[in-house]
């Protein structure tokens, strides 16, 4: 969506989405079905203070214990003027699920360090063998929880590699753990995905048009002071900082999916402090927000077709007899849960809508081992049952049968983006949007030709980024897949070679990133590359 000269909504028809979730966090839910963190608080933001860690927030060190931390710690000859304090905090670990827990405390506005400040929540899970350093890790979204991501590191990287480094995961400003960016409650979250994603009347766009602005004022009342200021370029300052606070010279880090875009600016604004990085599943730093929304429209289109004819291969598919009838099938039952609502048992939800249904569909596409159960919940669905495609639909969501999330990352998503990639000029009308959109996506075109929330986002992000060469950096490994839905190969090579040190590495097979799912070639390239510094040659194919 975008504003008129009137005021009102652009819809851009895609209604309630611009961009799908880019993170490797749905496929550890996948994988893993694991509990869900405890449920977060709104925002806390420590008012401006002597001390960067006199916050007092809940779960954090007390400042008494702070205050003789950073005493003690000594200064970080790489930190920025005015951030000497903050570069030279030392965390205060203690056991906790998983690993160990501590916290880190960031300016709100690093233009103003002596400003506000919030706490950052960290998870260590300590090396299991001889340590040879600290290994940062983040799934992507943006919004998914590097705590959580950290809390299942036997998952995220190989025993060797978890033998020899401290994998270290941080909740991003804004998400989870770390001053959570809450606009709706529960219930109103229900409410915002389950809404018509695809309105075709002006009765429906209005709805979904009011529906928007509320979320979108609402997080604007919800962190009035944080909102701006939960951009990725914000958050690679915070990552250097980190890197200070766990006495590492350089920074060592692992990125899925949106995490290879949060990499690939912290190695624009860090170059010299660029460890041995990994961005596995990237995300081409040079696209707007309509062109993100295009290439995951035509990623997800694709994935789908290759579902149907793993569904067809498996015999008994119940979506017809070829994968254009199969893509048809799919097409019209969501217009058909669009007209009726499917029932759906064990849920509070009661029913499943088109929007759950189309969420419970796409989580399936970001792990090729989902779509055998995929295939049970349509059959089901055409039954007359949504239940086991509403489960799906909370893998997605993060979301649990009894109405409650997990966390933020479906609100915090649209934080992260809309400062990231606002909405744009465009002097086309929603309809030839909406033609480029279902020319190379004739089942979720429709869904996504659209800027979203980002339309009447209130924020502006502090500062941007132009240029992400990152000129001097040691070597970035870079690795795509190419059946990939969330994203698509292509943007792999573009990350590649805008980076100066890239390194292209690809996956021929199907899913989301690549690293740590079966493939030897993969998994050895970014262990050697991890543990012994050797870089893979450019253009490896796997």
């Amino acid at each position: 969506m975008t504003m008129r000269k009137d005021g009102a909504v652009r819809r851009r028809t895609g209604g309630l989405w611009a961009r799908l979730s880019a993170g490797a966090g749905v496929m550890s839910l996948l994988a893993a079905c694991s509990a869900g963190a405890p449920e977060t608080e709104s925002p806390q933001v420590s008012a401006p203070s002597e001390s960067p860690q006199d916050s007092g927030d809940a779960g954090t060190a007390t400042p008494e214990a702070s205050e003789d931390a950073t005493q003690d710690a000594p200064q970080d000859a790489t930190a920025p003027e005015g951030l000497e304090t903050f570069y030279s905090q030392t965390l205060e670990w203690s056991e906790c699920d998983g690993g160990e827990c501590a916290t880190l405390t960031v300016p709100i506005d690093y233009a103003d360090p002596e400003g506000s400040t919030i706490e950052l929540a960290l998870l260590r899970a300590p090396a299991t063998g001889e340590r040879q350093g600290s290994l940062m890790v983040n799934p992507g979204g943006p919004g998914a929880s590097g705590v959580e991501y950290a809390r299942l590191a036997e998952f995220v990287v190989s025993p060797e590699v978890a033998a020899a480094y401290d994998i270290v995961g941080f909740d991003p400003r804004g998400v989870a753990g770390s001053a959570p960016i809450t606009c709706f409650d529960d219930g109103e979250m229900d409410e915002f995905l389950g809404a018509d994603p695809s309105p075709d009347t002006p009765e429906e766009e209005a709805e979904t048009d009011e529906l928007v602005r509320s979320f979108a004022q609402a997080c604007a009342e919800a962190a009035p002071e944080l909102l701006g200021h939960v951009s990725t370029v914000e958050v690679a300052r915070d990552m250097d900082v980190l890197r200070a606070a766990l006495g590492e010279d350089t920074t060592d880090y692992l990125g899925a999916s949106y995490g290879t875009y949060l990499g690939a600016t912290y190695a624009e604004l860090f170059p010299e402090q660029v460890g041995r990085l990994v961005l596995d599943g990237a995300l081409d730093p040079n696209l707007s927000g309509l062109e993100i929304g295009l290439g995951q429209a035509a990623g997800f289109e694709q994935a789908t077709r290759s579902y149907v004819q793993h569904c067809l291969d498996e015999g008994d598919c119940p979506l017809g007899g070829s994968v254009d009838a199969g893509m048809q099938r799919i097409t019209d039952f969501l217009d058909e849960v669009d007209q009726q609502p499917l029932p759906v048992d064990g849920d509070a939800i009661g029913e499943l809508t088109e929007g759950w249904a189309l969420l419970g569909i796409i989580v399936a596409m970001y792990d090729e081992s989902a779509w055998d159960i995929l295939t049970q919940a349509l059959g089901r669905a055409f039954d007359g049952d949504g239940s086991m495609l509403m489960l799906l639909a909370n893998i997605y969501a993060d979301r649990n049968a009894d109405g409650t999330y997990n966390g933020n990352s479906m609100q915090a998503i649209y934080a992260v983006n809309c400062l990231d990639r606002p909405a744009g000029e465009d002097e086309r009308t929603d309809e030839e949007i909406l033609a480029e959109f279902e020319e190379v996506a004739p089942t979720f075109g429709r869904y996504l030709a659209g800027e979203g929330a980002c339309g009447v986002w209130e924020a502006e992000a502090a500062q941007t980024l132009d240029d992400y060469s990152a000129a001097g950096a040691a070597p970035v490994v870079v690795i795509g897949t190419t059946g990939d839905p969330a994203t698509p190969y292509q943007w792999a090579g573009a990350l590649a070679e805008t980076l100066e040190s890239g390194v292209l590495v690809s996956y021929e097979g199907e899913g989301h990133t690549a690293y740590g799912r079966a493939n030897d070639c993969i998994d050895g390239a970014v262990d050697a590359f991890l543990l012994e510094g050797t870089v893979p040659e450019d253009g490896l194919t796997c």
